[in-house]
């Protein structure tokens, strides 16, 4: 085990340190307007002034030496010169993120608390009445494009809740009632996924061998639906939770914009408005980091959660 994590952890280093470098070449493709918050009123002699004090006008080799360096030996990933002027990145982010991690960890409580048995009854009732009004509401939720039911839950959600239509203050983020549409329209696309492939392992499970012979025992139906079936069915879906949790914890994008949610997802929308390069980089840098810890907190889950999966035995890493 601490092989793997060891080999998991140095080729999360090299994807990343790749992923980092082709954004850093890319955003120094950018116009360099996203240095400066009041480039159209500068010279051509103040602009060149300007790149030289922020090390731009070095080779690019260089300016990514340096950025490494920075963000290596001191954490720094660089100051906001149009977003916040001035600003170190790590300032902004800091009261963003908690906002972030609390409506992601609420989406998905509420997606895992109805996914999940809504995937075990459809199953269980395979061709039934319960069955196919879950795979009626899968249908609606994968057919509609996200943008529209959020935008349904925000008109009708907030008459029906007697809110505004979108948060302005801590007090509103205060108000429990500002959470409940924020969390139903994040949720909605994980009840639907979790449902609809928990129904299907667990279908596929059932067909097993392992399943008629607890039959021929006696076993009671729910018995062999809950505590084996579900279990083993389960076990493929677990190394994708973690990966989801993260990400709705770095905030969806259109959500927080749409609620006016003070998170990660909101900001980066407004940085790329912006042109503010620098933020764009870090929140990029954030995002990567997300991603690469999910995919392995997943296999660790996996391995946790059936002891017969081996990470260090051929056929058992990725």
């Amino acid at each position: 085990m601490i092989k793997y994590l060891a080999k998991r952890f140095l080729r999360s280093l090299v994807t990343l340190c790749i992923i980092l470098t082709i954004v850093f070449i890319l955003v120094r493709q950018m116009p360099v307007d996203g240095y400066f918050p009041n480039y159209d009123k500068m010279t051509p002699e103040q602009i060149q002034n300007g790149l030289t004090a922020l090390g731009l006008d070095q080779p690019i080799l260089v300016q990514l030496f340096n950025f490494f360096k920075g963000l290596v030996l001191r954490g720094d990933l660089g100051t906001s010169y149009i977003y916040r002027s001035g600003v170190p990145v790590m300032q902004i982010l800091a009261p963003k993120v908690p906002v972030s991690i609390k409506l992601g960890s609420l989406s998905l409580i509420v997606s895992l608390i109805f996914g999940l048995p809504m995937g075990t009854l459809m199953a269980k009732y395979k061709g039934r009445f319960f069955d196919h009004l879950g795979t009626a509401f899968i249908v609606l939720i994968e057919a509609v494009p996200a943008a529209v039911y959020y935008l349904f839950i925000q008109f009708y959600g907030t008459q029906l809740l007697g809110i505004k239509m979108t948060i302005f203050d801590a007090n509103d983020l205060a108000n429990p009632l500002y959470w409940i549409l924020p969390v139903l329209s994040m949720s909605l696309g994980n009840i639907a996924y979790y449902a609809m492939w928990l129904r299907r392992y667990m279908v596929d499970e059932s067909k097993k061998d392992y399943v008629m012979l607890a039959r021929i025992k006696g076993a009671s139906e729910n018995r062999i639906m809950f505590r084996h079936v579900f279990r083993n069915a389960f076990v493929p879906m677990a190394q994708y939770i973690p990966t989801s949790f993260l990400n709705t914890v770095i905030g969806s994008i259109y959500v927080e914009s749409l609620f006016g949610i003070p998170g990660m997802g909101g900001l980066l929308v407004d940085v790329v408005k912006n042109q503010d390069n620098t933020m764009v980089q870090a929140i990029v840098l954030l995002f990567a980091c997300v991603g690469i810890i999910g995919l392995l907190l997943g296999d660790l889950m996996m391995v946790l959660l059936d002891p017969r999966i081996s990470l260090v035995k051929k056929g058992g890493d990725r």
